[in-house]
């Protein structure tokens, strides 16, 4: 975690001349936030129709407009609820905008086993929606639920790496997001059956 932490403040430091140049433009953080769900369209779009390594370099940019939103947001100060909320629908249907893309790319390959791999597309973008949602409803509750092995940049950089290098990388790309996503609910659900019991248990009345 600590890690990770590292990286992404190395990745905001590295943008912030972006983001300053930004906020003296005016422009808003949903207006960033709209242009990367749109290139992410675009993004899925390209991969649709057979052009991988395009639409890689179209959804890293795309990626470095969800990177730059919520850096402006805290500098201009337009740090809101409405834009946490928006910001975390748009990565969900981000994610379905890619993965559909995805499943299109399949499809039209005609491989041997082309329905199969369309069926495993489908089943990772479950688990990724379902990874999020599982935190989300946490969250809700009161509980924490910061715990997993793959999140949404670890999904993010390994479906563009699976893009950018070709298409039996995208195939093992899909298969880990598969795994793993799934893997990450499972561990969710494990940690809040744990957390909500002792919470539970310390709540109820004493005789």
């Amino acid at each position: 975690m600590a890690k990770s932490s590292t990286l992404q403040d190395r990745g905001r430091a590295l943008l912030m001349p972006i983001v300053n140049g930004l906020a003296r433009t005016g422009i808003s953080p949903t207006a960033i936030t709209l242009v990367g769900l749109a290139l992410h369209f675009v993004g899925g779009i390209v991969v649709g129709i057979g052009e991988l390594r395009l639409g890689a370099l179209v959804l890293l940019v795309a990626g470095i407009c969800d990177a730059l939103d919520g850096q402006l947001a805290r500098l201009t100060g337009k740090v809101t609820r409405f834009g946490a909320f928006l910001d975390s629908n748009v990565d969900r249907i981000e994610e379905t905008a890619v993965m559909a893309g995805i499943a299109a790319y399949f499809q039209s390959t005609h491989w041997a086993h082309a329905e199969a791999l369309v069926v495993a597309t489908l089943l990772a973008l479950g688990g990724s929606l379902i990874t999020s949602y599982a935190r989300a409803r946490a969250e809700g509750l009161g509980l924490d639920c910061k715990v997993g092995w793959f999140e949404r940049p670890d999904r993010v950089a390994v479906v563009t790496a699976g893009l950018l290098f070709g298409p039996w990388f995208l195939v093992a790309a899909i298969l880990i997001v598969l795994v793993l996503s799934w893997v990450t609910v499972l561990q969710r659900i494990h940690h809040v059956h744990r957390v909500a019991t002792r919470a539970d248990g310390s709540a109820a009345p004493r005789p």
